[in-house]
């Protein structure tokens, strides 16, 4: 005979994690708006982290047996805290944001592919290509540059029809940047810096 006490429950105990799941939601929410928008921006890796461990919380709380909703809206409001206070110092800090955050890689130049930074990055020149084709690039002479930013996402620079050259101060905070010294005079502007 089967043993079926392991999906079987009380009233009492369904009505808890409802009660529970709905609290903890609504904290939930009211947490994300104190937080505002960089909740669920891209994330860097500290955002990822803080993110699984939400999730985390929130599936221990609603799956325990008694269910500890003030508990959960305890640990919910820390993290939402923690991420609070490490967004503000790493905004008045740039070696707390060095700490904190990925530094975007440069993977392409012009037509050359940085392989020792695709390496860096654990990205494959099949990724790479992926992402241009993504970014409606038509012919690789099209690539001013390709980075990989600090959340993971790939941005594609394009040759501007009017051509109109490269600022080299959208790249102040890349590593591997200097390699854009080898575009042609004409596709890099180097600007005033601040």
């Amino acid at each position: 005979m089967i043993n079926l006490e392991w999906i079987q429950s009380t009233s009492v105990a369904l009505t808890m994690v409802i009660l529970t799941a709905v609290g903890i939601y609504l904290i939930l929410m009211l947490c994300t708006r104190l937080a505002g928008l960089r909740s669920f921006s891209k994330m860097s890796t500290f955002d990822f982290a803080i993110t699984v461990a939400t999730g985390s919380l929130v599936a221990s709380v609603l799956l325990t047996k008694d269910p500890p909703l003030v508990q959960g809206a305890v640990g919910l409001v820390t993290l939402f805290g923690i991420q609070f206070i490490v967004s503000y110092l790493r905004s008045r800090s740039t070696e707390i944001a060095n700490v904190v955050d990925n530094e975007p890689l440069l993977l392409m130049v012009g037509t050359e592919v940085l392989h020792q930074n695709l390496k860096a990055a654990r990205v494959t020149v099949d990724d790479l290509r992926e992402k241009l084709r993504e970014a409606n690039v038509t012919h690789l002479e099209e690539v001013r540059a390709v980075v990989m930013e600090s959340t993971g996402y790939i941005s594609v620079l394009h040759a501007d029809p009017d051509g109109s050259a490269l600022d080299l101060r959208l790249f102040e905070d890349v590593r591997g940047a200097e390699a854009l010294n080898d575009l042609p005079k004409m596709q890099r502007s180097e600007g005033p810096t601040r």
